[in-house]
């Protein structure tokens, strides 16, 4: 009852706190004590759980060096919990050993197993005698010491529990299980006493559980949670309330100038409507903060976007914290905060993945108390099976065969028969801790007030509970995320000032000029947006067809239809029929087109659903609350439907609604469970859509290299090489005189970058462009020798791409003079000139000559894609093929089409089936989609990379073509000329 381990005691122990507080409350215990290994990460649900069932809380930390126990360390206040945490902070961020004599604490209980005790022990030190110690302890002359108290350790319920340690233990050092040192797992009999077995344990010693629990009696410690929980961020971002007060009008005033032409009566009417309710509900701090962290974004030139439902604040729209201007979408506040939401708001701002970190440890440096947030990685079953088919000493043949998807009959097979049964008790268990991908506190207390905190590779401090907990105790987190879709932004404007400065681009901010231009919406209207954010996908290219989308707000629309809530519940088709077809509208069901008349009466947006809740089912806001915390990604849970289903149904009967209606109506809000978006969240998707629409409107080509640049977005680099060429680009392989690491353009001519070579080391290539920007470019192979040393694996790889091209020698040639004249070197340093000129050996070659496709080969290697058209690289020229626009001749006919594989979409449909969807590019560049039912998927599956012969029927939905896969077989390239005799 001191010492008690709970399953954040990472691969060690394997209950759940709340399960610690039930079996405490009915072993007999007054109070019993959390003390995980080195961890903390149980505490806060274990001191809820406590509060909730009217337990008291002791917690503390089993400190251990391995699996060796130095001491246990219990708290006697919330201040002693802070002790804890910062010593273990301390030793995690070192990660040096903890001494064998604890510091001086002011606030905590020190408990040393018998024979680790210190010579002398303070007041507040104790030593701790295990059950199994007892016979020793007889011998002890000082047993009636008061220093002495019971420390039983308990981590199990069972026998198959200590199993289940033992596995961990053994996953955790990597060893057979029949090669585990007994030093590196527990006792057997650390097991769960009711406090009666607890007593009889220690037969004549009772004494020492008594002292035990006395200690216990003197440990408290206790927190807020919500929905009562106050706000623990930090207080104030001025002096005083007020001056934060002041200061979030004064900027919403600014931000009226640059934001609306005219300050109507509305929008003042609901800033003040916001702020009123932001400061009641104590938030004006987190908002002056977010705006903080945009202001240095803005001020390093960092391009950014707010993102989530914090688009439906007009007062974080004139902060700048997001571009979505929540009137013009009818955007209500309510969504983002009202007085009955129980859990905070969060801004989710993204930023470039090359300006996330400086933003990062720019909110370090500004604010004291910040840290990142974890998460628990949990034991996955198929690796846990691997992990305990090794473990078990299995042969990876047996491994691959548990951990498959293919069922099988188990026969006689214990060993294999274990794997299973334990892999099952050990999946879902925490295994690690990690770090959340972009979620932040930034408290007014210390850090280590709440929790222990360790250290990223970056040097961050990171907390030790995840951010439900957060949430919980009253952190409410910021997000501060990175997205490669902001780097292209970032990177076109960069472009465009080096290739076409004398066109500088608009205002990338300035979203109302782009939703207005029909050059933009051309691009939507017709789905040729490739490289465009999320609405490049095959899913979404579909969509946009079928919709014929060709607004904003039909994009903003778009981008929640296709979650898999509206999609699955069937509304997708019925809005896209409501949408092609006004007449269809007048089906639509009175109550929810007058609730919903710009989603002709579907259920579109998280908003939708409480707005029918409310208005259809008669549920009050809070209720309706319920039905958001459900759809939230962060809840994921029916159960929150179900707490107010009978309510729904009890109400919307009242109302006089049919038992048909109520019952469908139903079934599409619950559908919603963890997959609707806020109309917030996607405007903020359809803003960035838009810029990056408007770049690659005017700025193709510019808009395609900063795409290759971060690598991509959907899709592999190929295709948005091959878009380039599409839109007029010449595209040029790596070149010492003209590339950098990254890609490059001038005119329109498109460099590619040393960076996209398979082997090459960039540390080399950065050298080499920096040689050739100082000293000019190089004119031949010895200049290239005498002025820069690359190794002579890596100047093969140049020569091999064709990057000494320029030289105007055979490649062959080059390549039996960099064998010849270059050897394995050590690279002198950039500020160490040669003093003098190594004279390179002159040789006479025969003529040289390379085969026809030698170089595509080598393009295929080197780059993974040729830099020709894939086509021409094929044994034999396809004669028979239909090609992507002529498909509208062939609807419900049999065709052959030929198409390059670009990317390919598994899935398992509603009736257990598994279904692949193929996108493939023509001859000429279009896209083909496919569907490949379930025969064809698992009899003439997509075999990688390269051209498929398709025959299939040619089907048509609402303008979008598919074929309908009946064969496939992948067509040859032709002999690889490198390897032919």
């Amino acid at each position: 009852m001191i010492n008690v381990h709970s399953c954040y005691s990472l691969k060690y122990g394997m209950v759940d706190p709340e399960e610690l507080v039930q079996w405490g409350a009915g072993s007999g215990y007054e109070r019993i004590a959390l003390t995980d290994i080195n961890n903390t990460s149980g505490i806060l649900n274990f001191v809820r759980y406590s509060q909730e069932n009217g337990r008291i809380p002791v917690v503390g930390v089993d400190f251990r060096n391995g699996i060796a126990c130095c001491y246990v360390v219990l708290a006697r206040n919330n201040e002693g919990f802070m002790e804890i945490n910062t010593f273990l902070s301390k030793h995690t961020h070192e990660e040096t050993p903890f001494p064998a004599k604890a510091p001086a604490f002011q606030n905590c209980v020190v408990i040393y197993p018998w024979g680790k005790e210190p010579e002398i022990l303070e007041s507040y030190e104790f030593i701790g005698v295990a059950a199994h110690q007892l016979n020793r302890f007889r011998m002890n002359p000082d047993k009636d010491g008061a220093k002495y108290l019971a420390l039983a350790g308990m981590t199990f319920r069972s026998k198959r529990d200590f199993n289940t340690h033992r596995l961990l233990r053994a996953i955790d050092q990597n060893v057979l299980l029949s090669k585990l040192p007994p030093e590196e797992q527990t006792r057997e009999d650390e097991v769960f006493l009711q406090r009666e077995s607890l007593l009889e344990r220690y037969e004549e010693f009772g004494e020492l559980v008594l002292r035990a629990e006395k200690i216990l009696e003197s440990c408290s410690i206790e927190f807020e949670f919500a929905p009562r929980a106050a706000s623990q961020n930090l207080a104030l971002y001025t002096n005083s309330r007020e001056e934060d007060l002041q200061l979030i009008r004064s900027l919403c005033e600014e931000g009226l100038k640059n934001r609306y032409d005219i300050t109507t009566t509305e929008i003042k009417e609901r800033i003040e409507k916001e702020i009123k309710v932001i400061d009641e509900k104590n938030y004006i701090t987190y908002f002056l903060i977010a705006w903080d962290i945009i202001s240095y974004a803005k001020s390093k030139g960092y391009y950014y976007v707010g993102r989530g439902s914090g688009a439906n604040s007009l007062v974080a729209y004139l902060l700048g914290i997001t571009d979505v201007d929540p009137l013009e979408l009818d955007l209500y506040f309510e969504r983002f905060i009202n007085l009955y939401r129980q859990n905070p708001p969060d801004f989710d701002m993204d930023f470039s993945w090359r300006d996330r970190d400086d933003v990062i440890r720019y909110v370090f440096e500004r604010f004291e108390n910040t840290a990142l947030i974890c998460t628990y990685n949990t034991f996955q079953y198929k690796a846990t099976v691997r992990e305990l088919g090794k473990v078990f000493g299995l042969p990876k043949t047996d491994i691959d065969m548990l951990s498959g998807d293919k069922k099988r009959e188990l026969k006689a097979d214990p060993i294999q028969e274990l794997v299973l049964k334990y892999s099952e008790l050990i999946a879902g268990l925490p295994s690690h801790l990690s770090v959340h991908a972009g979620g932040m506190i930034i408290s007014e207390k210390p850090i280590n007030y709440f929790t222990a905190t360790f250290l990223t590779s970056k040097g961050y401090k990171t907390t030790q509970f995840s951010m439900i907990e957060s949430e919980d105790v009253g952190l409410y987190k910021f997000d501060i995320l990175s997205q490669r879709g902001l780097g292209k932004i970032r990177d076109t404007l960069d472009i465009i000032a080096y290739n076409q400065p004398d066109r500088p681009p608009h205002d990338i901010h300035d979203v109302r000029r782009f939703i207005v231009d029909d050059n933009i919406n051309k691009l939507l209207r017709e789905a040729t947006a490739i490289g465009c954010f999320y609405v490049e996908s095959p899913g979404m290219r579909m969509l946009m067809i079928k919709l014929r989308t060709n607004t904003y707000l039909e994009l903003v629309a778009a981008s929640s239809i296709i979650r898999p809530g509206v999609a699955s519940s069937g509304m997708m088709r019925e809005y896209i029929l409501r949408h092609r077809n006004p007449e269809r509208v007048r089906e639509a069901h009175p109550v929810l087109l007058d609730i919903m008349p710009d989603t002709y009466g579907v259920m579109v947006y998280q908003e939708d659903v409480i707005k029918v809740a409310n208005q259809f089912g008669g549920l009050d806001l809070a209720e309706s609350d319920v039905l958001r915390r459900g759809m939230s990604g962060k809840f994921r849970s029916r159960d929150e439907f179900l707490l107010v289903q009978g309510k729904f149904f009890e109400n919307s009967r009242q109302r006089g609604h049919s038992e048909r209606d109520i019952s469908e109506i139903w079934r599409q809000i619950e559908s919603f469970a963890g997959y609707a978006f806020s109309k917030g969240h996607s405007a903020s998707y359809a803003v960035e859509s838009y810029q990056c629409l408007y770049l690659k409107a005017y700025y193709p080509l510019e808009y395609m290299v900063a795409t290759i640049n971060n690598f991509g977005g959907f899709y592999r680099t190929e295709v948005y090489v091959l878009e380039a060429k599409k839109l007029g680009a010449t595209i040029e392989a790596p070149c010492i005189n003209r590339s950098k690491a990254e890609t490059i353009i001038r005119g329109t001519v498109i460099w590619l970058g040393f960076q996209h070579i398979s082997g090459i080391e960039l540390k080399h290539m950065q050298r080499l462009v920096l040689e050739r920007e100082t000293g000019g470019e190089f004119t031949g192979f010895n200049d290239l020798m005498q002025r820069i040393e690359i190794p002579l694996e890596q100047l093969l790889l140049l020569i091999r791409i064709g990057a000494l091209r320029s030289f105007g020698i055979p490649k062959k040639e080059l390549m039996w003079n960099a064998h010849l004249n270059v050897h394995k070197v050590v690279l002198k340093s950039e500020s160490q000139p040669e003093l003098f000129l190594q004279e390179r050996r002159e040789f006479v070659f025969p003529e040289l000559t390379e085969t026809d496709f030698e170089e595509v080969f080598e393009q295929m290697e080197l780059l993974d894609f040729p830099l020709c058209n894939p086509f021409e690289v094929l044994k034999e020229k396809p004669l028979d093929g239909v090609l992507a626009k002529d498909l509208l001749n062939y609807v419900n006919r049999k065709v052959r089409v030929y198409g390059y594989l670009i990317a390919v979409k598994k899935i398992v449909s509603a009736k257990n089936q598994i279904v692949h969807f193929g996108t493939l590019f023509d001859a000429e560049g279009e896209q083909l989609d496919t569907v490949h039912f379930q025969d064809v998927a698992l009899k003439q599956p997509f075999r990688g990379k390269g051209i498929y012969a398709i025959d299939g029927k040619v089907a048509e939905e609402f303008g979008h073509f598919t074929i309908e896969v009946e064969s496939m077989e992948k067509v040859p390239y032709r002999e690889d000329v490198r390897y032919s005799e």
